[in-house]
């Protein structure tokens, strides 16, 4: 499961569009491999605990998003908050929603843990509605619930727990829950940001969230930890990094085309998943797993191609208004 944290709010950034779209969708693209190949290294290193690659991940991200800020000479600002209160939630909930996630690549195959959090954008505009009151047409409700469908279809080979016997609950069957899981934590999480974003700069919120990640999962030191090898603190170390500049790229991309032009590139993963998992892993998809994951990319590329087309309308309509 990819997480990337404060990835919502990339879209809020100062524009600049030198370099054009391609160069963005460039950068998008590097970024989800950069968390696919997070994501492989958390997963080979087997017997690690979720907590404890939590820690790894958000303390060895920090390192190169704080030397990109002082090269930036943004250091500054990436510690300046009106909302200490905020970022510690955000850190709680977020802290909750990777290790979980964690833990279904442990569980899980990995481009089926990857398609299971996919859930977390349609679980985004379900908790929009009610929470925020926000106003949901009956064509992102149709998408949300198609994608669901596919979610679903994922999900039911492993839910053996429903079929009555309940002996049979098996570790797939807890790791598909917890991605589950952490798909709504995670859309929670964006809640948050969604808040946050109004008072507070991107860099001070990637920022805190690696701080608050790093210092949180330090309290599963009692429930677990083990001494890695060698090969072990090396994958978990590199996946911090990766992981960081992963994010770095994400936060960049957006300086160079909308949100609507590389927002699909997300679901290059998948693929990526599906080849690293055969080819490292020996995972091989399941039936269920592609229809399900192609129900999901579908309805959400269904969603952005709807949103870029109601933008070019009204941009059409202010156009056509201005005198």
């Amino acid at each position: 499961m990819v997480t990337k944290p404060a990835a919502e709010i990339d879209a809020k950034l100062p524009s600049s569009r030198t370099g054009g779209p391609l160069r963005g969708i460039a950068l998008k693209v590097a970024s989800v491999c950069c968390f696919v190949v997070m994501a492989t290294m958390l997963k080979a290193t087997l017997t690690i605990p979720s907590g404890q690659m939590v820690f790894f991940r958000s303390f060895f991200a920090l390192l190169p998003v704080l030397a990109w800020l002082a090269f930036k000479g943004s250091l500054a600002t990436a510690f300046a908050t009106r909302r200490p209160v905020g970022h510690i939630i955000r850190g709680l909930v977020g802290v909750a929603s990777m290790s979980l996630g964690f833990f279904a690549l442990t569980r899980l195959p990995l481009p089926e843990a990857t398609a299971i959090g996919y859930a977390s954008p349609l679980i985004i505009v379900i908790l929009s509605a009610l929470l925020l009151r926000e106003r949901v047409y009956i064509f992102r409700w149709t998408t949300v619930i198609v994608g669901l469908v596919g979610v679903v279809i994922i999900l039911w080979p492993r839910l053996t727990v429903f079929s009555g016997d309940a002996a049979s609950l098996d570790g797939s069957t807890i790791g598909a829950l917890a991605a589950l899981a952490a798909a709504c934590l995670s859309a929670f999480a964006m809640l948050q940001v969604r808040t946050l974003v109004q008072t507070e700069r991107t860099e001070a919120i990637v920022t805190y969230f690696f701080i608050s990640a790093s210092v949180l999962s330090l309290l599963t030191l009692p429930f677990g930890w083990v001494w890695p090898t060698p090969e072990q603190a090396a994958l978990l170390i590199g996946a911090g990094f990766f992981g960081g500049i992963g994010q770095l790229l994400l936060t960049s991309c957006y300086r160079y085309a909308d949100m609507s032009v590389i927002a699909p590139f997300e679901y290059v993963s998948l693929l990526l998943t599906i080849v690293i998992g055969f080819v490292i892993f020996a995972d091989v998809p399941t039936l269920a797993m592609l229809m399900g994951s192609v129900i999901i990319v579908g309805s959400g590329i269904a969603v952005i191609l709807r949103e870029r087309w109601l933008g070019l309308e009204r941009t059409r309509a202010k156009e056509a208004n201005t005198p």
